[in-house]
């Protein structure tokens, strides 16, 4: 699966599709942001819908590092999200 790097807030944030497929596959998917290890690791989640491309690993490469900054900001923490292992 695709990554991509940028730098926000002055901390590295991995970016990567979830993987997770649901209802709306084909027009929406989670963005898992990443930064630091162990004790320190945080992860954030968001949903984004590409616009013309439907493949996730090609809208994820056609992004700026803009477009996915703006979306760090808009992501939440990953406690309560099925894209980062929560389950009721």
């Amino acid at each position: 699966m695709p990554t991509r790097s940028i730098t926000s807030g002055g901390r590295t944030w991995r970016v990567l599709p979830s993987g997770r497929v649901t209802q709306y596959d084909r027009d929406e998917f989670a963005l898992l942001f990443t930064s630091g290890t162990g004790g320190d690791r945080e992860v954030r989640v968001t949903r984004y819908s590409p616009q013309g491309t439907r493949s996730r690993e090609q809208a994820l490469a056609e992004m700026s590092d803009a477009d996915l900054a703006r979306l760090l900001e808009q992501s939440q923490p990953s406690e309560m999200s099925p894209e980062a292992g929560y389950s009721s």
